[in-house]
């Protein structure tokens, strides 16, 4: 940045310091002053201006209330005086009687040359200037000075920098024009330095420490921002406060205090929560008011998630209103009210619980009001509201369709709210956006024990030219493989909830490390994807595919060599899913099953059935420490002809740990070849594991125990060339590492296999490792 300010001096301009000796003087003092010179009595016969340059003298005559034929009147010129300094154009103002002419001598405030900065480092100069309100050829003001200069603060401030200064100066030049310039000294970030809690019993400060957001300021934390303090941040901290203890049975916590004090070096603060536990309840008797017509407690009871005897949780009864309301909705009423009536019993130490559920005022939708989306179309914001203009309003399905939104990924905020329309039984829904960009462009580098060295790129728009499209273009190349992809998505085909796209694969493989042979594969993949209902979603498809074999070693298994060549496959498929997780990427808890059918033999020469089968599920037993359970097997049948090389099964490596990819199954057992296998079944049990460390760090433990088979192969046996195919059960256990680091994900594994067949191909150790730039 090149100092403006010293360019400035340079040119031989003089620098004058704003301070509040400014031509400016406090009312009091200045109306004795400025009308000391002026004689009352008599009439005004003129009113003469003095000193003004840029503002017309009649101008300044508009604002006097005392014009000729007044009387000289100090209440008048009093007036007068107080109305022209209010106008903000002058930076003085004095009056004198010059026989019965009133003089009035005007000082002009300068006008704004330009406002430049020094010291900014953190924020640019067009961040600055969108902050603060002075601007080039406007009046300068001493007051609009100070109230800019608490904008800089202010916004310094919500970055984390308490230490800053700014002190404004002002430059003289000629025609009484200036330049401000704004000398910043931004300081250092102003962290945390320790985060403390009064009149926490049930809770230990490490505990609540992990609940709220802030943190305090280690060297590890260089990539968040939760360790500097934020006011905005600590009112949540204190409501994240509330909710936790709301939910742990505490129904009179209160937080009465959180005091932020900066340290007299100005280099951090010491943030103090101040709390009220107040008792701990159980719920008493939950009960139920139904005033609705063909509706009973015995029919909504079962949707409720609070018990008697169980402690007291505001977050269940919330999500109990919720599954009411939906409840009630699918029975066919728009129109309800759910309220909980809670009667607090202090000497038992309970709450009773009624959920009265009435019919509610009916109120239906005027209109649907869309705004702040620049790039995408209103049709791709509308089709994800389960509500349409003249619809019965329902407060579930507004949420609900705020969530849809939120779950596009196209917009950084999403506010979903509603309001009186032209008559009382009619509301106008107003949606605003805030868009946010949806183009990835993706450079990785990276290593896995599978693919060894390999680099990868992508570009991917989730939002093409704002119609909610979808396309992805991918290519990794590694040191065994190199795969391109093509593929394209349209979420509401034909303005329905069908997800119709196409994916174009180019894939080389070199398998000669483990099987002795290459293998090339292209093709295309039409699929259509729908909904059943809310958790379970099909998709079909349809692939034709080409695949060559070749490059087979002189070293190969002989049944390895009978595959090579080209086979063209046309084939259909689909996927269902029963999808009850609360996270598909890192579930704590739910479960999941999927039924995967495969039927080749739609033309071309290859022809099979194959059918796969998984399930899953996981629970959280204790914070952080989740149990994972997944399940999975897979069959293939050719249909008129034996299953090729390509189409087999091949088990190992991430699918069961400790045993290398391709590393159990039929097997040549002169050249150890794996010939892939027919059928499988795989089972992994992981345990998280928290290590105690710092959440920041992103570092993760697990125990694992993976467990399964591989076997079947439909081959003609060749006498002297004998094949492993053994049923017997693989098992391995170990343990693992994961780290959310900077550069990507990086997982380590170790495994070490407790069954297993005597050829099969063990790994204890393996890593993966990726990184996006």
């Amino acid at each position: 940045m090149r100092p403006a300010l010293d360019v400035l001096l340079r040119c031989g301009t003089a620098v004058v310091a704003l301070t509040l000796a400014l031509p400016s003087f406090s009312s009091a003092l200045a109306q004795s002053s400025q009308l000391a010179q002026v004689q009352m009595g008599g009439t005004v016969e003129e009113v003469r201006i003095e000193g003004s340059e840029r503002i017309e003298p009649e101008t300044v005559r508009s604002y006097l209330t005392v014009q000729p034929g007044d009387q000289f009147d100090a209440e008048k010129l009093d007036k007068s005086l107080k109305v022209l300094f209010a106008t903000g154009l002058f930076a003085d103002v004095t009056m004198r009687r010059d026989g019965n002419a009133l003089i009035v001598k005007v000082v002009e405030n300068p006008i704004i040359n330009r406002v430049a900065y020094e010291g900014n480092d953190r924020f640019d100069d067009k961040a600055l200037n969108d902050e603060v309100q002075l601007k080039p050829r406007t009046v300068y003001t001493r007051t609009r000075v100070q109230a800019d200069v608490k904008r800089i603060l202010d916004l310094y401030r919500r970055s984390g920098r308490f230490a800053v200064t700014v002190e404004p100066k002002i430059i003289q030049l000629p025609q009484n024009r200036v330049d401000l310039v704004f000398e910043i000294n931004e300081g250092k970030l102003t962290g945390i330095n320790s985060i403390n809690f009064i009149g926490n019993k049930a809770f230990a400060n490490d505990d609540l420490q992990h609940i709220i957001q802030t943190k305090e300021s280690r060297w590890y934390r260089f990539l968040s921002s939760d360790d500097n303090y934020d006011p905005d941040r600590v009112t949540y901290d204190r409501e994240l406060l509330r909710k936790y203890y709301l939910s742990n049975g505490y129904a009179d916590f209160r937080v009465v205090s959180a005091v932020a004090e900066l340290t007299p070096a100005r280099d951090g603060f010491i943030l103090t929560f101040t709390i009220d536990e107040g008792e701990r309840y159980h719920f008493g008797h939950i009960g139920m008011n139904v005033g609705l017509k063909d509706l009973t407690p015995a029919d909504l009871m079962p949707v409720v998630l609070t018990k008697d005897g169980e402690w007291y949780n505001a977050d269940l009864i919330e999500k109990s209103i919720d599954k009411l309301t939906n409840a009630v909705g699918d029975r066919g009423y728009a129109f309800i009210d759910v309220r909980p009536l809670i009667t607090r019993n202090k000497d038992a130490r309970t709450i009773d619980l009624t959920y009265d559920i009435a019919e509610g005022p009916r109120v239906y939708v005027e209109r649907i009001d869309v705004n702040g989306n620049v790039r995408t179309l209103d049709t791709v914001i509308r089709r994800e509201f389960q509500l349409a203009e003249g619809d019965a309003f329902n407060t579930s399905k507004v949420k609900k369709s705020e969530q849809n939104l939120k779950n596009l990924g196209f917009f950084k905020k999403v506010d979903v709210t509603n309001a009186q329309g032209s008559a009382p039984d009619k509301t106008v829904i107003t949606v605003n956006v805030e868009e946010q960009s949806t183009g990835d462009l993706t450079i990785g580098t990276g290593f896995s024990t599978t693919q060894g060295l390999l680099g990868n790129f992508g570009i991917h728009e989730r939002n093409l030219l704002g119609r909610g499209q979808d396309l992805r273009l991918n290519g990794t190349i590694s040191q065994y493989s190199n795969l391109l992809d093509l593929s394209f998505t349209e979420p509401y085909f034909l303005d329905r909830q069908l997800a119709a796209g196409f994916d174009i694969f180019r894939i080389q493989q070199n398998n000669q490390r483990l099987q002795n042979y290459d293998q090339y594969s292209i093709g295309t993949t039409f699929r259509l994807g729908f909904d059943l209902s809310e958790n379970i979603h099909d998709t079909i498809n349809y692939t034709i595919r080409q695949d060559q074999i070749t490059n087979i070693a002189t070293s190969a298994s002989i049944y390895v060599t009978q595959q090579s060549g080209t086979a063209n496959e046309s084939s259909v498929g689909q996927t269902l899913v029963y999808d009850q997780r609360d996270n598909r990427l890192e579930p704590s808890s739910g479960y999941y099953l999927q039924l995967q059918d495969t039927i080749a033999g739609l033309g071309g020469n290859i022809s099979y059935s194959k059918q796969i089968v998984s399930a899953g599920v996981y629970h959280t037993w204790y914070p952080k420490w989740t149990v994972g359970i997944v399940a999975e097997a897979g069959d293939i049948n050719g249909l008129g002809a034996g299953v090729r090389l390509s189409d087999r099964f091949f088990i190992g490596g991430d699918n069961l740990r400790g045993f290398a990819n391709a590393g159990i199954g039929p097997r040549d057992i002169l050249t150890s070849d794996s010939l892939g296998a027919n059928r499988y079944y795989t089972v992994q049990a992981t345990q998280q594991v928290p290590l105690g460390l710092p959440e920041e760090l992103g570092l993760t433990g697990r125990v694992f125990v993976d467990a399964g088979s591989a076997f079947g192969i439909d081959v003609t046996r060749i006498a002297g060339e004998p094949i492993q195919d053994s049923h017997q059960i693989r098992m391995a256990s170990g343990v693992g590492l994961s780290w959310k680091s900077p550069m990507g994900p990086i997982k380590i594994d170790l495994g070490v296999p407790v069954l297993k067949a005597p050829n099969d191909q063990t790994e204890v150790f393996r890593v993966s490792f990726g990184t996006k730039f």
